[in-house]
């Protein structure tokens, strides 16, 4: 199996401050790299409105990042997210397909 490319988007927990969303995101992006993956520097879009209440908050933090390993690597990073209590969503797209 090879690498694949993906764009991972999650929308964190507003009450989470820019110390707390870093260590958030780095140790979930220490996935991909303990298993041989890649990431880019993760992009921080600060609080938004959400589109719809979700949990009950109206705003979330979030963080944009690319990175490539194997499929069954993102799937695991996906479901070790959906765990976390200070993740509201994610979405996960590969980004070479044909």
């Amino acid at each position: 199996m090879s690498a694949h490319k993906y764009e991972l988007m999650f929308i964190a927990d507003p009450e989470l401050d820019e110390r707390g969303l870093k260590k958030l995101t780095e140790q979930y992006l220490e996935l991909v790299t303990n298993e041989g993956g890649s990431v880019e520097d993760p992009d921080y879009w600060g609080r938004r409105k959400l589109a719809y209440e979700i949990d009950g908050k109206n705003e979330g933090n979030y963080v944009v990042v690319n990175y490539a390993c194997e499929p069954a690597v993102s799937n695991e990073l996906d479901r070790v997210l959906n765990l976390n209590e200070s993740v509201i969503r994610t979405k996960i797209l590969r980004k070479d397909t044909k």
